[in-house]
């Protein structure tokens, strides 16, 4: 089993790699998708979550209000702490779960948009960054996304740099390029990430 750690800044096209990835068979394990999962209501994350924030954090249907958790813990750093210090261990033990999950030949592609920020890198046998330029992040977010330019510029710079990225990267994915430039270079990686998951037995 080959255990890759794919990653891109917003509006990268990381999705985009992601799925295409998993089109030529390699297993997925979505970090962020992961995370939901982990407080849907029923859940014992979502009740940890409710002891340390209280139930005005809950829509009326009993579900998490993302916006609202949300400008409680990014105003401040120790309350970001505590959400993460639960949902993160929760998060960990689901992706070992589905890897455990996986045939012996198998790649198995986590998708870790925070990979860089959070120096995950050396838990993945290599390391996929998809690299866009700032100018084409910006644009997909603002006409694909519809976020405001100066939301979109603020997002961006919250995130690690583009060098930061290219610099644990293994392997970086140039997604300044149409899409049949993209699914070009995605077989070609591909190819790479099976033969090193052969060579893995």
């Amino acid at each position: 089993m080959l255990k890759v750690g794919l990653t891109g800044g917003i509006g990268a096209g990381k999705s985009e790699v992601s799925r295409l990835l998993v089109e030529h068979g390699a297993v997925l394990i979505d970090a962020d998708r992961i995370a939901r999962e982990v407080v849907a209501p029923g859940t014992p994350g979502l009740a940890a979550v409710v002891d340390a924030f209280g139930p005005e954090i809950l829509t009326e249907d009993g579900s998490l209000d993302r916006p609202r958790l949300g400008s409680v813990v990014f105003a401040d750093p120790e309350k970001l702490a505590l959400l993460n210090s639960i949902v993160h261990p929760l998060v960990g033990a689901r992706s070992r779960e589905l890897e455990s999950a996986a045939s012996a030949g198998s790649v198995v592609l986590h998708d870790v948009p925070l990979l860089t920020e959070n120096g995950l890198a050396p838990l993945y046998d290599l390391v996929v960054v998809v690299d866009a330029s700032p100018g084409t992040q910006l644009d997909r977010l603002v006409r694909l996304r519809g976020m405001t330019e100066d939301d979109a510029r603020a997002r961006m710079a919250a995130q690690a740099s583009r060098e930061q990225r290219r610099e644990i990267a293994d392997i970086v994915i140039d997604n300044d390029v149409p899409l049949d430039a993209l699914r070009k270079r995605v077989t070609e990686v591909w190819a790479e990430l099976t033969r090193r998951a052969r060579e893995q037995g």
